[in-house]
């Protein structure tokens, strides 16, 4: 059990290692076998992982011996591994829904999945910024050629502006990384935020500098305004499962601000405490704006449905800049469910688009969907659950957050916000719905049933949904430790620290 923590980061690399020699490289049916046993491996690691962390405290797994802040740390919290198994959960599903033809359109494609997994994982464990940049790295060259998978003109032109942002928001990340290490003297998280409050004036000076440097490139994986507009056409180029798997992407940007800005610049920061919060109130506000503009001007569905990723990121990012715990909380719990629902809104946008033909998921007129009431039904759970309607989670996700914000000057704007960022939603949804089920002209001439591993698909990632709800006392328990955790210098900081590792 000791290997635990590193075993999320080391079952990927090592899978998609092994897919890439014979035997399993030869065929597409050994990949599909291997990868989906490998990733409910990593499903069951996730949830023992979880357990312990919640249950034996904050696991530290450090690579060579060599203690932190010197060595390579992975940190194995409550956020952390909720993060990972969201993570794993959601690759399941993208995963399953591939096997049924989609990963067969290009080469590669259960390694390059399992790096990604490997890269988001490692994004979430790890204890240290630099180590932080180097998972970037890996989980964003497989999503470059993730992106492209199958090809087409549509994806490569995405591609070009995806990759060509995300070179320059790697360059910004290593002048803040080079900034930071020139003034702390480490790149260990809780070692920075303990030292950080001990800078000088001019050090003090870099240091915000640095820090804010780090809200820019998180910002840009975040998509937060004004960096989110590579997002809708990136998503909604990309293949099913792949948008699917891309839906927490957005949260390893926002997880990162949690942990820097919320660890090394919070509270206990001294001179530079929260000084990202006067930036991330504006521009939260503005990018659910955005998000709900975009999600009510969106052609297809599958737009819709990256917009909807938008708003969602505004959601996240203004109850971080709270910083309350039970807004820190609300959001943990908003982020399960947000990005579950739509990786599953993504995979139902490609079933219906193969139902309809050339029309595909376009808001235009066409032909009777032939398996229409199974996928009506699945639309229906996913969009009740994306609007934020009760009685299922995205409504207990919101109800919490705007609980939160009781006793705030802010609340005054960030209710009717929030509401009315859900009223767009509501609209858009209900527009896609009655275009694509209710307008048609003429029978349906595609014959061909729907693959069963679709709909298991679909209806894993949509059962988190209600299970949020049944179990809302357990989740909502284990969201408030973390969060508690996470605001906790002596559980953030301290315990992580020689002399305060068990």
């Amino acid at each position: 059990m000791q290997h635990l923590p590193i075993l999320p980061i080391l079952l990927p690399m090592l899978a998609g290692v092994l897919m890439l020699l014979p035997p399993l490289s030869n065929s597409i049916t050994r990949h599909r076998i291997f990868a989906v046993s490998v990733t409910v491996i990593l499903v069951i690691t996730s949830v023992l992982l979880l357990l312990t962390s919640h249950q034996q405290g904050t696991q530290m797994y450090i690579l060579g011996g060599w203690q932190p802040p010197f060595g390579i740390a992975l940190v194995a919290d409550r956020l952390s591994t909720m993060m990972v198994l969201l993570t794993s959960v959601l690759g399941l599903g993208a995963q399953l829904y591939a096997c049924a033809g989609d990963d067969n359109d290009g080469m590669y494609f259960h390694p390059l999945f399992m790096f990604q997994i490997m890269g988001v994982n490692g994004a979430f464990l790890t204890g240290d910024i630099f180590n932080l940049f180097v998972f970037f790295e890996v989980l964003l060259i497989a999503s470059y050629a993730l992106l492209i998978h199958g090809g087409s003109k549509q994806k490569t032109k995405a591609n070009v502006h995806y990759v060509i942002l995300n070179l320059v928001g790697s360059s910004i990340f290593l002048f803040a990384l080079g900034i930071l290490y020139g003034t702390i003297g480490s790149l260990n998280m809780a070692d920075m935020a303990s030292k950080v409050r001990l800078l000088g004036e001019h050090e003090q000076a870099l240091a915000k500098a640095g820090g804010l440097l780090l809200l820019v490139v998180f910002g840009l994986k975040a998509a937060l305004l004004p960096l989110h507009f590579w997002l809708p056409k990136t998503y909604a180029a990309a293949s099913a499962p792949v948008a699917a798997l891309f839906a927490i992407m957005t949260k390893v940007g926002i997880y990162s601000i949690l942990r820097v800005h919320a660890v090394i610049f919070g509270e206990d920061a001294g001179a530079l405490a929260s000084i990202a919060i006067p930036w991330l109130w504006p521009l939260s506000i503005l990018t659910l704006i955005m998000g709900a503009i975009g999600v009510l001007a969106s052609p297809n569905l599958r737009l819709t449905v990256a917009n909807l990723v938008i708003v969602s990121v505004g959601t996240l990012m203004i109850a971080i800049a709270m910083q309350r715990e039970s807004a820190t909380s609300a959001a943990l719990y908003y982020m399960i469910h947000t990005t579950l629902v739509t990786g599953a809104l993504f995979l139902l946008a490609d079933l219906i688009s193969k139902q309809r033909g050339k029309a595909e998921d376009r808001y235009v007129i066409a032909r009777k969907m032939k398996h229409g009431k199974v996928i009506g039904i699945a639309f229906f759970i996913a969009a009740l659950t994306v609007v934020g309607m009760p009685p299922l989670s995205g409504f207990v996700g919101k109800t919490l957050l705007l609980q939160a914000t009781q006793g705030m000057n802010e609340i005054a704007w960030v209710w009717p916000t929030i509401l009315i960022a859900g009223l767009a939603s509501l609209v858009a949804i209900s527009r896609a719905g009655t275009t694509i089920f209710w307008r048609y002209a003429g029978e349906s001439t595609n014959d061909e049933p729907i693959p069963p591993l679709k709909l298991i698909a679909v209806t894993l990632l949509l059962s988190a949904s209600p299970l949020l709800v049944i179990f809302g006392g357990p989740v909502t328990d284990f969201t408030n430790l973390a969060a508690a955790q996470l605001h906790d210098s002596a559980q953030s900081i301290d315990a992580l620290l020689p002399g305060g590792i068990e």
